[in-house]
């Protein structure tokens, strides 16, 4: 298992290797996709009361670092 910013965690075993919330089995795809449909950080604790709010915090800190890359798409024959 491998911690990523303190609350995010990527275990082989857990979900198929998505990175997670401190080892449980919410994805921060799964938060992210909450946050996108304009759910609010009160209505996820509310969804979720294990997690906290630097847990969605940290989602976003997670997802904002993968940002940083630079990506190059070629094209697939």
């Amino acid at each position: 298992m491998k911690y990523i910013a303190d609350r995010i965690t990527v275990d082989d075993g857990i979900c198929n290797g998505k990175p997670t919330i401190r080892e449980t089995r919410i994805t921060v795809q799964t938060i992210l996709e909450f946050l996108s449909s304009g759910d609010s950080t009160e209505e996820i604790l509310k969804q979720y009361p294990s997690l906290e709010k630097e847990d969605i915090e940290a989602c976003l800190k997670f997802a904002a670092s993968l940002l940083k890359n630079n990506y190059t798409f070629f094209p697939v024959s």
